[in-house]
């Protein structure tokens, strides 16, 4: 990496422009979700650490990451410790098959989209066009609201495993391809970036400058 700091926070600051691709959309999204306080510090580090030549022509940093802080931070699941392991081996140039991969994310990703998902805004869009649509129709403005809040529940809690299957469904056999091949192009098309915010979505804001460190510190284990 031989740009300069200030050309690395401009590319990190146009999604996908930073070299490699798959770094470059993980480090935009992270850098986009941590605090504004602190996102150009941790830019900073980030480029002074991928100065030091940290292998990043493989998916070994990922691995690391995901074993040693994205998955523990999801909890403690048997689930997440089986693709823990997995990761771990990855690390160790210890890949496993595809479809190994698949069923071990299968779980994780359904987990993942489900605590992602948006319930507050989802049951209160839901409520809103159910009551308004009772109260054009006749029921009385207690009623409507009623009827509302019971489309809302049966209507949010129908979406969010519908989401997660459609997201899990649509992620998981990329995912494993790339994991399985080592393929840091195929990685970089699963959209990391997005990946990632899920993540940070599930865990909730808190979570993200622990995600971003946790990042360093795989980068870091990589260095030559």
């Amino acid at each position: 990496m031989t740009t300069a700091p200030e050309d690395f926070l401009s590319a990190l600051r146009n999604p996908g422009s930073a070299p490699p691709a798959w770094l470059g959309r993980l480090a935009t999204a992270l850098h986009e979700e941590l605090p504004t306080d602190t996102r150009d510090d941790w830019a900073a580090r980030l480029h002074t650490l991928l100065g030091a030549g940290p292998d990043t022509g493989t998916l070994r940093a990922v691995h690391i990451w995901h074993a040693d802080t994205v998955l523990p931070l999801l909890g403690e699941d048997p689930v997440f410790a089986e693709l823990g392991a997995l990761h771990r081996d990855a690390a160790h140039s210890k890949v496993a098959d595809q479809d190994t991969w698949r069923t071990a994310l299968t779980p994780v990703l359904l987990h993942l989209y489900d605590a992602a998902y948006d319930r507050t805004s989802a049951y209160a869009e839901a409520h809103t066009t159910a009551r308004d649509y009772a109260l054009a129709n006749g029921f009385s403005a207690t009623e409507a609201d009623t009827y509302g809040h019971e489309y809302a529940r049966l209507s949010s809690d129908a979406n969010a495993p519908a989401c997660a299957e459609a997201h899990a469904e649509a992620v998981g056999p990329a995912l494993a391809r790339a994991y399985a091949s080592d393929g840091c192009e195929a990685y970089a098309d699963t959209y990391p970036g997005a990946q990632l915010r899920a993540v940070a979505r599930a865990l909730g804001v808190v979570s993200v400058t622990r995600l971003a460190e946790g990042f360093l510190s795989a980068l870091e284990a990589c260095r030559p």
